[in-house]
């Protein structure tokens, strides 16, 4: 899948999530939250108890047991799970879209900002297989080189008789 095919398809189960919980619908639901876990696999990998049960998806803060749902309790429940995964999709979103992460199964191809009209080397550097702060904006590039730099710098100095802070006598045992 390309990240334009990830960008589009999240932006229509978001889209979809926002019409289910105007208009709820159990048997909508039941679909949609298929269609978005496929999705969300395909781009993430499988998310297991634990994720699912951190993003409170699924989870509604009343449950109902014992007994069918009534159409207000069911219309309640659609709005809160369709909630809680539009949100999950939303995340997802801004992660392929505005961060530029990388996700399984990415096939070449051309997302915003990350190539055509208007692009910048600098930019198109974000792809696979080039620098790894290319693409992201500016001071967080140079935050992130000025980090790697400080770095290597410790693991230099770390192998020389530079000079250490001194130890507080207590610590010296």
């Amino acid at each position: 899948m390309t990240r334009d095919q990830l960008i589009e398809e999240t932006r229509r189960l978001i889209a979809e999530g926002e019409r289910l919980q105007a208009d709820p619908s159990l048997t909508t639901l039941r679909t949609w939250l298929q269609l978005s876990d496929e999705l969300l696999a395909r781009a993430w990998g499988t998310l297991d108890r634990y994720h699912l049960a951190w993003l409170m998806v699924g989870k509604p803060k009343e449950i109902v047991r014992g007994r069918p749902m009534t159409s207000d309790e069911e219309a309640a429940y659609v709005r809160e799970v369709a909630g809680q995964k539009t949100a999950a999709l939303r995340m997802s979103l801004d992660a392929v879209e505005r961060q530029g992460m990388p996700f399984l199964g990415e096939e070449p191809g051309l997302g915003p900002g990350r190539g055509g009209a208007g692009s910048t080397d600098e930019q198109n550097a974000a792809r696979p297989g080039r620098s790894l702060d290319a693409g992201l904006p500016p001071e967080v590039a140079d935050l992130a080189a000025h980090i790697r730099e400080a770095r290597e710098r410790a693991l230099r100095a770390a192998g020389s008789d530079a000079p250490r802070a001194p130890r507080p006598e207590k610590m010296q045992r």
